[in-house]
């Protein structure tokens, strides 16, 4: 649909005025594409144009016009010539970044880019098609078309690398971090992290970037299992994100209260979760986290598996908790298992997986993955439903030493060979 009406209203204070009074939204739409209309292209015009442009977004963001901000951005072309490129820089992103708020336009969002980048470079306006191609390969990496969006990046980053830009650097570097992370590379993550960092060091990083660097320092320090070092990033990430009312804070919230479980102190969940901080931030995510605490103090499987499935959402749908407490429950299901089988040579699976509340599969899968990873010595027998428990064979001790003796032995005979070369020599 153009929205545009053959009928003109001229570019002043106002018409503007008389959208902003308009009945309803549509109507305040109207009015703004007419005065866009308007052939005029004084320096008051051009400025008034800019606001209704503004105004018109926003207002179309709050219809969730989406479609109608993507044609917007081919109708203001030709506009784009009377004004700065630095100002026309400012509008795409604007107008790009308005979509973005539009739920469920992915897709439109990245056909959209990709749009801007083909436009951008036949105008040679490479600035602003370094900043569009950046926003396309997070789209893309969010999307989880993690080749296209790598095949761009690297591209990207050698070009803007050459351009020293900075500022777009650090934030190239943090997504091809991201994106080796979801590919499962981490040393490539670690490595796009410290240049990001090394980039951030000489220069000014808005905070809210900082904040996303530590995330990002926090999650890869996690997928090694080094929690202390990780809760400390995700506390100056919560930190920094919460002074800017910004709703990744949940999310460093969420993943330090992770690592305080990962560590063994869920006890202190609570004491995070009460603080004034914490107090803020109190809904589903929070409740879902102090659940697994409560779960994992208690040792109780069964406390475990409800919290998974209450919170689904929260603890299975975000990749980062599910991947940590996929380990932790394989760690909380072992030590009970054992716990439970030590005391028998011969007992039934069924008669395990009633004292451990699971279901009798489920069990002997377990247990069959544990021999196998030689976390006990055992055998089933899966004809009479059994699991039978060997005896650990006890090591003589003389053999490690009896090893050690003809290793000395060996060292004293090669020893002696050297000197006696020496002498025949």
């Amino acid at each position: 649909m153009s929205a545009m009406q053959s009928s003109y209203l001229p570019a002043t204070t106002e018409s503007i005025a008389m959208a902003q009074e308009a009945k309803d939204a549509s109507e305040s739409i109207l009015i703004l594409y007419r005065v866009l209309e308007d052939p005029s292209s004084s320096s008051d015009a051009v400025r008034t144009k800019e606001v209704a442009i503004t105004n018109l977004t926003n207002y179309l963001t709050k219809e969730n016009r989406a479609q109608e901000l993507r044609n917007l951005l081919t109708q203001l072309r030709p506009f784009f010539a009377l004004i700065p490129k630095a100002k026309t820089a400012k509008i795409v992103r604007g107008i790009i970044d308005a979509v973005s708020k539009i739920p469920g336009t992915s897709d439109l969002q990245i056909s959209l880019c990709k749009e801007m980048v083909e436009w951008t470079r036949a105008e040679k306006r490479t600035f602003l098609r370094q900043r569009v191609e950046a926003r396309l390969a997070a789209l893309l990496l969010e999307s989880q078309e993690y080749t296209e969006a790598l095949t761009l990046l690297s591209g990207l980053i050698k070009e803007v690398r050459r351009l020293d830009d900075k500022l777009l650097l650090v934030d190239i570097d943090l997504l091809e971090s991201k994106l080796h992370f979801s590919l499962r590379n981490l040393p490539k993550a670690k490595a796009s992290l410290t240049a990001a960092r090394t980039a951030a060091n000489a220069i000014y990083v808005p905070p809210a970037q900082q904040g996303t660097i530590d995330l990002q320092s926090g999650i890869l320090h996690a997928e090694e299992k080094d929690y202390k070092t990780a809760y400390s990033y995700f506390f100056e990430a919560f930190e920094g994100f919460n002074a800017l009312d910004d709703p990744k804070a949940i999310f460093c919230l969420k993943y330090m209260l992770l690592c305080k479980i990962m560590v063994n102190q869920a006890d202190d969940v609570a004491g995070v979760i009460s603080s004034k901080a914490g107090l803020k931030y109190v809904g589903p995510d929070v409740d879902a986290m102090k659940a697994v605490a409560d779960a994992y103090s208690k040792r109780s499987l069964k406390y475990f598996e409800t919290a998974l499935g209450d919170y689904k959402a929260q603890l299975e749908e975000d990749p980062i908790v599910h991947r940590h407490l996929s380990s932790l429950y394989d760690t909380l299901l072992e030590q009970n298992l054992c716990r439970l089988i030590e005391a028998y040579s011969r007992v039934e699976i069924a008669h395990v997986a009633e004292m451990i509340e699971l279901p009798i599969e489920h069990v002997e899968k377990k247990l069959s993955q544990m021999i196998l990873d030689k976390k006990f010595a055992g055998t089933l027998d899966q004809g009479a439903g059994c699991l039978i428990i060997f005896e650990d064979a006890k090591t003589e001790a003389i053999f490690p030493a009896t090893l050690e003796t003809i290793s000395n032995v060996g060292k004293v005979v090669e020893s002696l060979y050297m000197r006696s070369a020496k002498i025949m020599a």
